[in-house]
């Protein structure tokens, strides 16, 4: 660590401490030159999980993101909370999992659909209408029709 003040190149580390609910220590240090002190703070660098769209577009994985899509999917409906939170642990677990830190959006959004097709058939409907982007009401229908012969 180079000293702000005089630049020499060797210090002593005279305190240490979590900072910032532990995401961060800082760190007292003292110049070996000049004896003055100087304060340093280390994090971990943090790679974002990416998430790869449709058109090939990267962003980042956002866990507010998908609770957001899916609550939009469960509104008024009788699905608790805890369960939503376990579909994005699990997807978020895939992402994670990956060996290039990133995944495609074709990818979460089919288990999340798997998952809410187990969950509550009204959420899927309104999920899938949303991630397929049906263009009319025989796409919505045909897709009706296989949710009710998996029954």
């Amino acid at each position: 660590m180079k000293c702000p003040y005089c630049s020499h190149l060797m210090d002593k580390v005279v305190d240490s401490r979590e900072a910032k609910e532990g995401h961060v220590i800082r760190r007292r240090r003292e110049c070996l030159s000049c004896h003055k002190r100087f304060t340093s703070y280390e994090r971990i660098e943090e790679i974002p999980y990416m998430v790869v769209k449709k058109d090939g577009r990267r962003e980042a994985f956002s866990r507010e993101k998908l609770m957001g899509g899916l609550m939009r999917a469960v509104e008024k409906r009788p699905v608790p909370l805890t369960r939503l939170e376990a579909i994005v642990d699990e997807i978020e677990g895939l992402v994670q999992e990956s060996p290039d830190r990133e995944i495609e959006t074709r990818v979460i959004g089919e288990r999340v659909m798997e998952r809410l097709r187990e969950l509550d058939k009204v959420a899927y409907v309104r999920f899938a209408s949303v991630y397929r982007q049906f263009d009319d009401v025989d796409e919505f229908m045909n897709e009706l029709r296989r949710l009710m012969e998996r029954k």
